[in-house]
């Protein structure tokens, strides 16, 4: 019977932990854009500089 008091006091620390945590994330704005992200995958990246320079070496 002891255990379960255990069990629920260190499930509540832990509840207590993550909406701090989510709280915090709110507030420094990790969830302000839900726009844009969806449509990121759509578009090209620019070329890594691994392949810039190998265009480089082959224009030469």
């Amino acid at each position: 019977m002891n255990i379960f008091y255990l069990l629920i006091g260190a499930s509540l620390v832990v509840a207590l932990i993550f909406l701090a945590l989510f709280i915090w994330s709110v507030k420094s704005g990790q969830f302000d854009d839900n726009e844009t992200p969806p449509y990121r995958i759509l578009f090209d990246d620019d070329e890594g500089e691994e392949e810039q320079d190998i265009d480089k070496k082959t224009d030469n």
